[in-house]
């Protein structure tokens, strides 16, 4: 397993200890994984713990003995499709309120309605409970709104609901009624609960463990546009777990969350292209790839990166660039003695050319 499996989308920086191989691991991570769920047209979303992982990880974590290191970017809540409310809500007053940050009037607003039976206000109210907006942040209270929204058939509400029940928040873990509820969200067409679904298949929580199934609902969830369930099911297709294997399918869905921005789908959609695995060879366009995910802190694209630029394969030959790019990776615990070589034979203008340029990136990601 290559290094670039060691690189999964998560939502926060986590370096996981060492462990025994009899070691059983539950990971905390926030809601950017699997949830993301985005009311309406806001660009606020939910950041609850979770427990699930990707597939990807969760191979990952193995390979490496517990001592994954998994890397993300700031942007990574704008690379996960959002599953959206319900239409019809542009000039409800609670909504209109709550995009524009007027916390006290969409909560009185919310209430009022709530009241009336509506049941994505009850939605709202377990958001901002559980985010506290306007309100004390109180879990318990955000779980008994979204119970009562999932109660009226919000489908969002079941969702969040069931990401409390997987994160034992508010109320008592219980990865079955987490399983529950994302099956139920996931039937009314929300394909962030689709991919939870499948989470839940491939790690057999709540549900028998099947990759057949994580591997169906991950591909509804891919057609439905969302990038971490393409990246995921064209792991699955690299590997034949749960699918056929196929290196055709695998870039074609690696593809189309690459496109979409995914960081590590582009690393991995690079490296497809160079080796031409599923896909004519295609330099140019995977080095186009690298410079994405570089661009937005990926260290082994940033390595990548290095390698092209003092190499001179599809970019030009270019010393201080690629000492620029190596000096990020290594900064980010990526090791590659060949450019630490190249590095220390560099000329002093050069690599303090190199580190000016390094610093300057640093500074544009502030």
């Amino acid at each position: 397993m290559g290094v670039r499996r060691l690189v999964t989308a998560l939502a926060l920086c986590l370096l996981l200890a060492a462990s025994g191989a009899n070691s059983t691991f539950e990971f905390r991570l926030p809601l950017g994984l699997c949830s993301n769920v985005e009311f309406r047209s806001s660009t606020r979303t939910i950041e609850l713990p979770v427990v699930l992982i990707s597939p990807t990880f969760a191979r990952a974590h193995a390979a490496s003995g517990g001592k994954c290191r998994v890397w993300t970017t700031a942007a990574r809540a704008a690379e996960t499709p959002a599953a959206t409310f319900p239409t019809g809500l542009a000039d409800d007053p609670a909504f209109a309120a709550f995009d524009a940050g007027n916390y006290a009037a969409a909560l009185q607003a919310a209430q009022q309605a709530a009241a009336a039976g509506e049941p994505a206000a009850h939605t709202l109210l377990g958001r901002m409970h559980a985010e506290g907006l306007g309100v004390a942040r109180d879990l318990k209270a955000a779980a008994a709104w979204y119970a009562k929204g999932a109660e009226l058939g919000d489908p969002n509400a079941k969702l969040a609901l069931g990401n409390l029940y997987a994160a034992g928040a508010g109320v008592p873990r219980d990865m079955k009624q987490a399983a529950d509820l994302y099956e139920a969200a996931a039937t009314a067409g929300i394909d962030v609960a689709e991919y939870n679904l499948a989470l839940v298949y491939a790690q057999g929580v709540g549900r028998p463990a099947d990759m057949s199934k994580a591997a169906e609902l991950l591909l509804r969830a891919a057609k439905s546009g969302h990038a971490q369930a393409q990246y995921d099911l064209g792991a699955l297709y690299a590997n034949g777990e749960g699918v056929q294997k196929s290196d055709e399918e695998a870039a074609r869905w690696i593809s189309q969350a690459a496109e979409q921005g995914l960081t590590d789908a582009q690393l991995e959609y690079g490296v497809i292209l160079f080796k031409g695995r599923g896909v004519f060879p295609d330099q140019a366009r995977g080095a186009y790839f690298f410079l994405a995910a570089a661009e937005k802190a990926n260290p082994i694209a940033q390595n990548r990166l290095a390698r092209l630029y003092v190499r001179g394969v599809v970019f030009s030959k270019d010393l201080v660039a690629a000492a620029k790019w190596h000096l990020l990776s290594r900064e980010a615990g990526v090791s590659d003695f060949e450019l630490d070589v190249f590095l220390a034979a560099l000329k002093p203008e050069e690599r303090q050319r190199a580190e000016i340029e390094a610093d300057r990136w640093r500074q544009r990601q502030l």
